[in-house]
């Protein structure tokens, strides 16, 4: 089990659909069946592999992250000390080659969610294979608190970057609460990962397996259904 891995404190991260057809392809696969979160990852860091052109600071995933040695080993988990977070700040960890991150959200951070409900494309996080049923509440974490999603958008697998304050700025709304922005196409995500209404993202950012060791410690990688 490793302990904290390529920790970042900061609003670094990069987007991108993974459009289906309605036919069979000669291998026999249902390219009209839903596309998996790891699906969707492989094929959009295979695109931003081929080059992906971006706007602003959208950096290919694979570019952006040097994965380390205890991170690559075979996805072990990952404990975080969450006492080290400040209020308002988010941390990133590396977890089996993907960033996660873990925001500490205010009070205020979390008012802003009964505000974004009503703009949000799944607001009950009920799309499957994104949020597990710890996660299914209007936080979408186990401690209100506490976000802990992967920071991979769900469209093409760039990594949104986190535009936490308040505040409006290119791309976004006037009336911006707080969130995740990925400048490659335009989605938006507020601070629970939910997408906003009529992005390209069809799902909301995805919520990896943890759990908490303790008050303090959590743990990405292992839950009830994801043993290490």
């Amino acid at each position: 089990m490793s302990q904290d891995s390529l920790v970042m404190d900061g609003n670094n991260g990069v987007d991108g659909s993974a459009d289906t057809e309605q036919e069979v392809n000669p291998l026999g696969l249902n390219r009209n069946a839903p596309m998996s979160p790891e699906r969707r990852f492989w094929v959009g860091t295979a695109c931003a592999a081929g080059g992906v052109i971006g706007v602003g600071a959208a950096v290919p995933l694979v570019a952006s992250f040097a994965p380390s040695g205890r991170a690559q080993a075979a996805g072990a988990p990952v404990e975080v000390d969450v006492s080290t977070i400040p209020v308002g700040e988010m941390r990133t960890v590396e977890w089996r080659g993907k960033p996660v991150w873990i925001l500490h959200r205010s009070p205020e951070m979390l008012a802003t969610l009964e505000t974004t409900n009503d703009e949000v494309a799944d607001p009950n996080s009920e799309r499957p294979g994104y949020t597990p049923p710890y996660a299914q509440n209007p936080w979408r974490s186990r401690k209100p608190e506490f976000l802990v999603t992967v920071g991979i958008c769900t469209h093409l697998g760039c990594s949104p970057t986190p535009q936490l304050a308040a505040t409006p700025g290119p791309g976004l709304p006037a009336d911006w609460e707080g969130g995740f922005f990925c400048p490659c196409h335009g989605s938006t995500f507020d601070l629970a990962g939910r997408v906003f209404a009529n992005k390209p993202a069809p799902d909301n950012l995805e919520v990896p397996p943890y759990q908490f060791l303790s008050d303090t410690r959590l743990i990405v990688g292992v839950d009830e259904d994801n043993q290490a």
